[in-house]
């Protein structure tokens, strides 16, 4: 049975989630209680929460629409007019019922509105559930920069109830496997090669606590990413630039889905500068070309890559950062890449996706 995990000042609920998150209310005594959610969670989630609390009565709703697109200053703005709109004031509590954009958008609207205002996370979605909910991170892109404006600000609480799971289509389950997939990576290779073995279907409450414990140890011991947070960012400087770049496009990818694409490039970067054996390199390609919704990478699209990656938050002094693999279960980062090494990863992944 998995156990409740305490974070940096708050809990991570697994059992019993939504009563905990009634009892919560209770005990806070909120002057006003907002809900945040996009169009599909008001009509697959928010049904499901006032059935598990019919108590729960006094209440306002805050829908966005759903999708990266969405994530930025002008929905945000959105958000804060309808608490103004409300009436909330700063005993009030922001609810993030939902993926990882109505998470970090939701969180960075409460981070900010009146100076901040306490905001819970009721992630609805796997990669919101094993990521996005947990470790404090608020967020909007700009430009196309995934999450550049932002701050570290934890959660009052977070409330994890897997029944959600069952609302999510097929790609949005291999878009969260590959961010579990990235927690074994990086910090646990037992846990890497049990997810081996398994597709998306098959994942239960023990796989998300295990990823959800994983980033919970790392963040706990580096709440504002100075050193070992850092290796968390695995495949995100690629992977943040692929999903930009389909932004761009009428068919944007999932976060999992272009993060699939980073780590198979980070991995060749990895094997390349930093001991990854090509064994392990191989191993690590097998299982993330089986994920689906792999989109080939064309090559006039890369110095645009690069241009992205230029303005990437793990850069210094001009340098292009990444958190690289030295061996599966272990990562080292402040780790760099010049364009011809990452333009070459890039060839090396659209060569591997072709095959």
């Amino acid at each position: 049975m998995t156990k409740n995990l305490e974070s940096i000042g708050y809990t991570i609920y697994f059992q019993n989630a939504l009563k905990e998150l009634g009892r919560f209310l209770e005990e806070r005594k909120y002057s006003k209680i907002f809900f945040l959610v996009d169009r599909h969670t008001a009509e697959h989630c928010l049904p499901l929460l006032q059935k598990e609390l019919p108590q729960l009565t006094a209440f306002d709703v805050i829908e966005v629409e759903p999708g990266e697109e969405n994530k930025n200053i002008d929905f945000c703005i959105g958000i804060w007019k309808m608490l103004l709109d409300f009436g909330a004031d700063r005993n009030s509590v922001l609810i993030n019922l939902g993926g990882g954009v109505v998470c970090d958008m939701g969180s960075f609207a409460a981070a900010t509105y009146k100076r901040g205002i306490d905001f819970v996370q009721v992630p609805t979605s796997l990669l919101a559930q094993v990521d996005a909910a947990v470790g404090g991170k608020t967020g909007i892109d700009m430009d196309q920069v995934k999450n550049c404006i932002g701050t570290f600000t934890q959660p009052k609480a977070v409330f994890i109830d897997s029944r959600f799971l069952a609302t999510l289509d097929e790609r949005q389950l291999y878009s969260g496997f590959a961010e579990m997939l990235k927690h074994g990576l990086i910090a646990d290779a037992a846990y890497f090669d049990e997810l081996t073995k398994l597709d998306p279907h098959q994942i239960d409450s023990k796989h998300i606590y295990r990823s959800v414990q994983i980033k919970n140890e790392i963040v706990a011991a580096d709440p504002k990413e100075q050193n070992i947070r850092k290796t968390l960012n695995f495949g995100h400087t690629i992977g943040h630039a692929v999903e930009s770049v389909f932004l761009e496009t009428d068919k944007p990818l999932l976060h999992g889905e272009a993060l699939a694409i980073g780590m198979i490039c980070e991995a060749y970067l990895a094997h390349r500068i930093n001991k990854l054996s090509t064994s392990e390199l191989e191993k690590i390609c097998f299982k993330l070309t089986s994920l689906k919704n792999l989109q080939l990478i064309s090559y006039d699209i890369h110095t645009k890559l690069i241009d992205y990656m230029k303005n990437d938050k793990k850069n210094q002094s001009g340098k292009i950062g990444f958190a690289l693999l030295n061996k599966i279960g272990s990562c080292d980062h402040d780790q760099y890449a010049s364009p011809e090494e990452i333009k070459n990863s890039l060839k090396f992944y659209r060569d591997l996706i072709r095959a």
